[in-house]
This record gives structure tokens, sequence and C-alpha cells, in this order.
């Protein structure tokens, strides 16, 4: 079995998309639907930059996932690969969720460009600028990163944003707490506290905003049937109906992105090979998080030309 999966915010860099769209009308055909869904040319800043204004969240989400569909559209032309029939699974990190979605034929391109810039908006402006922030711990399973969240919260938020693999996981939420874990992780026998940079506590109770405007947005869009069915971030469970769908990406403004579990989950649903669309970033975690599966990241025309060969 096969799950194709979507990689999150922090995938993006200048340039991402240019050597695909060079090469391949389908990919110029994506990016030129998000810029018109946009009303910006999205797709300059992805080539040209400047890096602050494609790190800007309400930037990089839409970007991110324009250029996974991009790897995408041109599998399925110029490779004559079939997502529906190929994948058994899909699932994405965080906004990588709705990039899934956008594959699984659940949202148009244009919808999902949308939402995501909506949700960057929303979740940019849930948390004045400063007063949030998120950091990775590095070599904390979730039980240390739990009890050291606890300890630092004192009163404040502070919470497991990503728990990404048994090495990796991401605490949300206010700035003086999060400064007091990265403080304290030697206690808690971590690594190492990285404070991210992230423009807002993302996947915490501060998002709260955010879930409220996505549950308004996703009421006037709301998802259709998906042709594979989806491994949800905030269950690491999989769903295919889309009122179940809906709710949960609601949740996951707030929730936590269960990545290892997930990629558990998807092995102990059968999966044996996961191909990552548009960057390199979720292969590693869940190569930390399972063992004996195949895992391929396809960024390139080359990388697609060995997947269509390959499958």
């Amino acid at each position: 079995m096969r799950a194709f999966v979507f990689p999150g915010q922090g995938s993006q860099k200048v340039g991402m998309g240019v050597d695909l769209a060079a090469a391949s009308a389908a990919a110029r055909e994506v990016f030129q639907e998000v810029d018109d869904a946009l009303g910006q040319n999205l797709s300059a800043i992805m080539r040209e930059g400047p890096e602050d204004a494609l790190t800007l969240t309400e930037n990089a989400q839409p970007a991110i996932m324009a250029n996974a569909i991009a790897v995408l559209r041109v599998l399925e032309r110029e490779g004559g690969i079939n997502l529906a029939e190929r994948a058994d699974f899909v699932a994405g990190h965080s906004l990588g969720e709705y990039t899934a979605l956008c594959a699984a034929g659940a949202f148009s391109l244009a919808d999902t460009a949308r939402l995501l810039k909506l949700r960057g908006q929303a979740m940019q402006a849930a948390v004045p600028v400063g007063v949030g922030a998120m950091a990775a711990l590095l070599g904390a399973d979730i039980d240390k990163a739990t009890r050291l969240a606890e300890a630092a919260a004192e009163g404040q938020v502070c919470t497991i944003a990503n728990d990404n693999d048994p090495t990796q996981v991401v605490i949300s939420g206010h700035r003086e707490a999060i400064e007091r874990a990265i403080a304290m992780v030697k206690d808690f026998e971590i690594k190492r506290g990285l404070l991210l940079p992230v423009s807002a506590p993302f996947h915490c109770p501060l998002m709260q905003p955010a879930a409220d405007a996505m549950a308004e947005a996703l009421a006037k869009t709301a998802p259709g049937a998906l042709r594979v069915p989806l491994f949800a971030n905030v269950t690491a469970a999989v769903v295919s109906d889309p009122a179940e769908v809906q709710r949960l990406l609601v949740e996951q403004v707030t929730g936590r992105v269960r990545w290892r579990e997930s990629a558990i989950a998807m092995v102990d649903a059968g999966v044996e090979q996961f191909v990552e669309l548009g960057g390199k970033v979720l292969g590693p975690m869940i190569m930390r998080s399972v063992a004996d599966v195949s895992i391929t990241s396809v960024i390139g025309m080359a990388d697609i030309e060995d997947l269509a060969k390959g499958l």
C-alpha cells in the first residue's frame, strides 16, 4: 500500500517550482491558477523572493501547496499517474493537510489557495506579533516534551504543537513560557530547545480566533467527496466523510499535529511506501518513526520521471 504525503510550513524557499515551471506547461498552469485565485503574483514571489515576503505565513501556505500540486499535476499529466488509482491514503503536515485534500479532490485548486491565504492571515492576526512563539525540542520524545511544557507554562499557554517524530517535538504558546521551556531543556534530558523563526504560535489555544475564522470560511467552502481517504493531523486516524474533514480542519488550527502517530497508523493500516510531493521534510520524520518502509521525495522533473517509472 502507498501513501502520498504533503509538506508543511518551513519547506518554502525562493526559487521553488522554477525548474518545474520551465519544464512543464502543467506546472505553469497550476501557478497561474493560484495567482488568479488570489489576485496576486504569488508565483513571482516564489520565483524571485524577497525571502521575507515568501516567509510571510499568508504567502508561504499557498506557495507550498501550489508547489506540491504542481508536482502532482506534472506526475498525472506527463507521467500518466492517476493519484486515486495509485494512492491508498493521503496525509499532510499542518497546511499540507489542505494540499492532501486538494490532491484527493475534496477542494478545487483555487479554493485551496484562497482557504490557505485566509488561514495564514487569520493565524497571523490571532496573536499580536511578539506575544507568541514556537520552539523545536531536539532529542525530545513526547513524554519529555509534555513534562517540560507543563513545567514551563506557569499559568500561560505552553503546549505540544507538533509531535513530529521520536526525536523532535515542537511546542507553542506565550513567548515567555516558550523561553522558560528552552532554558529548562537540560532538566528534562532534552538535547536542545530552538526558537523557531515563525511569526505566530501555531497549533495552540492562542489560535482560537483563527479557528473561528476557518470555521466560517469552511462553512462557505465545504470539502467535497474524497477520492482517497485522509489520515487527519488531529486524530492520526483515517477519515473520508467530508463533514468530519471540515470539523477536523477547524480543530487542527488549535490542535496538535500528530505526525509521528499518523506515520505509525498508516503503517499499521498496511502502508509500505510513502511518496512526499514537493519537499524532503516529512520523509526523514517518517523514517525515524517507523521501520521497513520505502520513502520517495519528489520535487523536480527527474524525480517525477523516476517515480512514474517505479509506480
